[in-house]
């Protein structure tokens, strides 16, 4: 069951979870058996909690994780829906955040 921000609980859906993803790398050079990966990876780490029910900032929090690895702009254009920025300057913040990760990641020669 996932439980939503404001109480409600509803069943696991695969189907929106995909939603999400796709909605997120529209337009992206990522090939769809990608995106059912991340969504498999996602789904077997819910599977193993002891928990029956999930957050949803949980799954938000994991579909970030991934998207921040398999696609930059994709991972902006979830986090910008996702964590709901309330003004330009935390979504600049939250750009700068990843572009000092991936520098760190892969310095310049």
């Amino acid at each position: 069951m996932v439980v939503k921000s404001d109480g409600r609980r509803e069943p696991w859906n695969h189907a929106k979870l995909m939603m999400g993803l796709r909605k997120a790398c529209e337009k992206r050079p990522i090939p769809a058996n990608a995106l059912e990966e991340v969504a498999e990876v996602i789904e077997t780490k819910l599977h193993q909690r002891e928990e029956r029910e999930v957050d949803t900032r949980e799954v938000g929090a994991m579909v970030m994780d991934a998207l921040r690895q398999l696609d930059s702009v994709a991972f902006v254009r979830f986090a910008s829906v996702y964590r709901r920025f309330e003004d330009v300057g935390a979504f600049v913040e939250e750009v700068r955040s990843l572009l000092h990760d991936a520098s760190t990641l892969d310095p310049e020669p």
